[in-house]
């Protein structure tokens, strides 16, 4: 069944997103009101690779789910985080979505933490008015992180090796190919630099998204909010937080799960009440045809299943990561 709502945006907003326009509305919680709060999970690693089931990235996801919200009036945005990270550029993109959607459409967005938001995953809730965490959140891991394998050794046991011919010395920096003698100081230097820029742009991130969270938590008389404590780069080492740790050291405001985060979203509208409410892609029928025909073909054309592998094995390479470490292994 098609919600009102979504004939509605299909016949006042068609020059809207495509992606926006096909999202259905789904109402979690009802209440004697109008009024929408809108919920967005943002669940797994951080990716801008196309999502086979839906046809779109995560990145563009969130973008049309903002987008829906902000048309259809919504009071404050819930965004729902229980992620380790993922890539750097996709991670950046959707805090950029968020900071704009919030200065924008003065719409404040409220993060409520799961059991894991680390890493790329507290990157993305830096820039939200208001941050919830359970004090047993894993949290933190604020860092950059490029992990990669050398297999050199392995080669020389079985008797192969590279045969290379390159335009430039730097041409095959980072190959799992070459043996640790062959591995020149400018290709150290040159990926420290990038990952010290990115983790420079890290805290940045951290410091204007929490600064201005209480800049406007001030103008509103919201005396409950926290500011980052003056030692909270000492712990921007990497490691790992708790929600308590997190929230001593300011990079939360609060602790609760997430009906604590949706009551603040309330508060921060000046609202008593208001309807929850997601905006959801629909299932692709045409992707699941495709996938019948996969598993048609026998082995010439076997359905890919996850089976559990190690999360790098996943990952794309040759990537930035802000991830949690605990998920490279």
């Amino acid at each position: 069944m098609v919600a009102k709502s979504d004939l509605d945006w299909s016949h006042h907003h068609a020059t809207r997103s495509p992606g926006a326009s096909e999202l259905r509305e789904t109402l979690i919680r009802d209440a004697d009101t109008e009024d929408k709060v809108a919920v967005i999970d943002l669940q797994g690693v951080i990716s801008g690779e196309i999502l086979s089931e839906i046809g779109a990235s995560l990145v563009d996801l969130v973008a049309d789910q903002l987008e829906r919200a902000a048309v259809e009036g919504v009071a404050a945005v819930v965004l729902k985080v229980d992620s380790p990270g993922g890539e750097v550029l996709a991670s950046d993109e959707i805090y950029l979505l968020i900071d704009k959607f919030q200065k924008e459409h003065d719409i404040p967005v409220v993060a409520s933490m799961g059991s894991l938001a680390a890493s790329g995953g507290y990157y993305v809730s830096a820039p939200c008015r208001w941050i919830v965490a359970n004090e047993l959140t894993m949290t933190g891991s604020i860092g950059v992180i490029f992990h990669n394998y050398n297999y050199r050794g392995l080669m020389d046991k079985v008797g192969v090796r590279p045969d290379i011919t390159k335009s430039g010395k730097l041409k095959d920096m980072a190959s799992g190919e070459k043996s640790p003698e062959e591995v020149l100081p400018e290709e150290r230097a040159i990926l420290q630099g990038m990952i010290n820029e990115s983790f420079a742009k890290f805290k940045d991130v951290i410091r204007s998204g929490r600064n201005q969270a209480a800049e406007l938590n001030q103008k509103d008389g919201i005396s409950d909010g926290r500011r980052l404590a003056a030692n909270w780069t000492e712990y921007a080492d990497g490691r790992i937080l708790s929600g308590q740790q997190a929230l001593d050291l300011g990079l939360v405001d609060e602790l609760g799960n997430f009906e604590v985060a949706f009551q603040r979203a309330l508060k921060l509208s000046g609202l008593e009440q208001a309807r929850l409410v997601a905006y959801q892609p629909q299932f692709r029928f045409p992707g699941f045809l495709s996938l019948l025909g996969q598993a048609r073909a026998g082995a010439a054309a076997p359905v890919k299943v996850d089976l559990g592998l190690p999360l790098q094995s996943r990952l794309p390479e040759g990537r930035l990561y802000f991830l949690s470490p605990l998920h490279l292994r």
